[in-house]
């Protein structure tokens, strides 16, 4: 004679879609994850290929100061979306003022790599192989540094100006994932460029 087995009693939880938000996000960054791969292999490919100088090993210095800030900017980005989910506006103003100056610090020493590279080095986009990838790649992640800090600097206004409350935290949450993503970029462009192609 079989005994009757015990079922536990699962109460019925309605299926909850994931937030729009979040899988667009997810979606952008695996199509622009895709792009990196194509710029970064092509930047791998041409290693040591250029016919002229300057090569890489004259003219490029580890942007460690500034590869630190942004990677920085992570953690802090972090904290505003914790504070805001804890209705603490004031607390998530202060970190995404800190983000968006971190994030302001990178492009700068952006900037000024590049103007150093250009007129002291003659290093253009025209010059030779290592130009042509180099402005290619690392302008490509500039370029997405300026787009989240443009974005991260209006959820800053709009946290500064009250329009923004724990209500608003999953939105502050896709933006920081864009955030996320940048941030890991760098570490394979740094790796890429700055390690691996000296």
């Amino acid at each position: 004679m079989s005994e009757a087995v015990a079922v536990p009693n699962i109460p019925n939880e309605a299926w909850r879609l994931p937030d729009k938000g979040i899988v667009g996000m997810i979606c952008l960054i695996i199509a622009e994850a895709a792009i990196f791969i194509i710029f970064v292999v092509a930047y791998v490919f041409y290693i040591g290929k250029s016919l002229s100088g300057p090569y890489p090993k004259d003219v490029l210095t580890l942007r460690i100061f500034t590869s630190i800030c942004l990677l920085s900017s992570s953690l802090t980005v972090h904290a505003a979306v914790s504070a805001l989910r804890k209705s603490k506006r004031n607390v998530c103003s202060l970190w995404l003022a800190v983000t968006v100056l971190l994030g302001g610090i990178f492009l700068a020493g952006t900037a000024h790599e590049w103007y150093d590279l250009i007129y002291n080095h003659g290093l253009t986009i025209r010059t030779n192989l290592f130009g042509t990838t180099f402005y290619s790649l690392v302008g490509l992640h500039a370029t997405h540094v300026v787009l989240g800090l443009i974005m991260l600097s209006l959820a800053l206004v709009f946290s500064l100006s009250g329009h923004m409350n724990e209500h608003h935290s999953e939105k502050l949450e896709v933006l920081s994932l864009y955030w996320h993503f940048v941030d890991g970029v760098w570490v394979v462009v740094f790796l890429v460029v700055y390690v691996l192609g000296r």
